[in-house]
């Protein structure tokens, strides 16, 4: 399909992040865009302050316009009455991931995968581009502090950076020049039958990069490379291609060395705490310099890198109180963020409020989940955030709990943890809340209603 010819487009899903940037791409072709959500958000919001028609009724009766196409996420159903409408009106139905395999065909087209990691590390790419002047196009699975959006376009590149979706095996529509995989943990077992599974798909992602291009990948994961394409590894604090040493915090921010042929780039600055983010950032690193970014450009970029919305986000920060907030949604992303909470505030009390996103996700992993929770000194359970999901028999927050092995632990209802006075019989020093569902509307409210409970000063 010749998407240059269009002229209106509906979006089913528009709020999700993935689907907003693409939705921001043909807005800036100037294409009439409109779309549905279920849910009013910030993303939404803004999207319709950006002149982007949205409704939030699945009534039929609502779309008055006729479209050239309809983009598809599978978080909305077959089953919705407007998916059910656009298919009897015969208008094209493309899934999220071939529209977005489309439009970066043509490009020099850096893809970064993994289970966990895949956001910063293509944001922090996309930024040390941008900032260097080479530019790119950019289609990221978050909103970058540093330009207060998801999608990044520049007219003179034919550089694209986007996050690569595994999930229903999305990326395999993807055609990479560069392909960047940061992990291959166990995950989205709903879609995949089994870890093996997994790796065999992340292997194929690789497969799809171009054998002119590079295959970036932390060193030690399962992957089969390709042996027509040059392939790299990275990591931190041991020998890889590109790999990052004498990593220590420095009043909250991260000093890492970054080696790589014979090379070495002495005291970096990441201005967030934690060895995953060094991580991230080698990975980013090495992708810029093979992209042929100078290493002084490469140095101010990252030291000017404000990092992501809801990506170990500050909301408060005093003396009598820190409160912060996080996308981690997986055992692993909450570990490293607990560790990097401990590693920056030793000995301080850590209280975590944690939303479970999806069912499958909740009955596959909740023993882990369990044990990174412990972490904590206390933990508060909101219900599971279905997303695309119905209910399956038996499985609830009450698993996790359960298995947590601190005494401190309860399962709460988001009215009560929103009520002005919920923390007042809590003696908070550290709040962290966690999670891919809608706790990231609720961080407003908590923010005020903790920052009310300790005033600064």
């Amino acid at each position: 399909m010749d998407y240059k010819n269009l002229n209106r487009i509906f979006f089913l899903g528009i709020g999700g992040i993935g689907m907003s940037a693409i939705a921001r791409y043909f807005k800036h072709k100037e294409v009439n865009v409109e779309g549905y959500d279920k849910t009013y958000s910030r993303v939404t919001n803004d999207l319709e302050e950006e002149g982007i028609k949205i409704i939030y009724d699945e009534n039929p009766e609502l779309i008055t316009e006729q479209f050239d196409l309809v983009v598809w996420t599978p978080a909305i159903s077959t089953e919705s009455r407007l998916y059910k409408y656009f298919a009897e009106q015969n208008i094209p139905i493309k899934k999220r991931s071939e529209v977005l395999g489309n439009i970066t065909r043509h490009t020099e087209c850096i893809a970064v995968a993994g289970t966990h990691g895949k956001t910063t590390v293509s944001t922090m790419i996309a930024h040390i581009l941008t900032n260097s002047g080479k530019h790119c196009s950019a289609f990221l699975g978050g909103i970058s502090r540093n330009y207060n959006t998801n999608f990044l376009y520049h007219e003179n590149t034919n550089t694209s950076v986007v996050e690569a979706d595994e999930f229903d095996r999305s990326f395999l529509q993807l055609s990479p020049y560069v392909s960047v995989i940061t992990s291959t943990d166990a995950d989205h077992l709903d879609i995949y039958s089994n870890q093996e599974d997994i790796q065999n798909t992340f292997s194929e992602f690789a497969k799809r990069t171009n054998p002119g291009g590079a295959i970036f990948y932390k060193k030690g994961i399962d992957l089969t490379v390709p042996s027509n394409v040059k392939s790299f590894t990275y990591s931190i604090e041991e020998s890889a291609d590109y790999f990052s040493t004498n990593i220590y915090s420095d009043n909250g921010n991260s000093v890492f060395n970054f080696n790589y042929d014979k090379t070495r780039i002495e005291s970096l600055k990441l201005v967030f705490p934690g060895k995953h983010n060094v991580e991230n950032a080698t990975a980013a690193i090495a992708v810029s310099l093979y992209m042929g970014i100078e290493e002084n450009a490469v140095r101010t970029a990252i030291e000017g890198f404000l990092g992501i919305e809801r990506r170990f986000q500050f909301q408060l920060r005093q003396e009598n109180i820190i409160y912060i907030d996080d996308y981690a949604h997986h055992p692993e992303e909450i570990r490293s963020a607990l560790l990097s909470v401990k590693q920056l505030f030793p000995g301080k009390q850590l209280t975590v409020i944690f939303q479970p996103h999806l069912y499958s996700r909740t009955q596959d992993f909740a023993p882990e989940f369990a044990q990174s929770l412990s972490l904590a000194n206390a933990v508060f359970l909101l219900p599971i955030y279905p997303a695309r999901e119905k209910p399956i028999e038996g499985v609830s927050s009450q698993l996790i709990l359960d298995q947590i092995d601190i005494k401190n632990k309860k399962l709460v209802k988001k009215e009560e943890l929103l009520r002005p006075d919920f923390f007042k019989s809590q003696h908070l020093q550290i709040v962290m809340t966690l999670g891919a569902g809608d706790i990231g509307e609720m961080v407003p409210s908590l923010t005020q209603n903790i920052g009310e409970l300790y005033p600064n000063g």
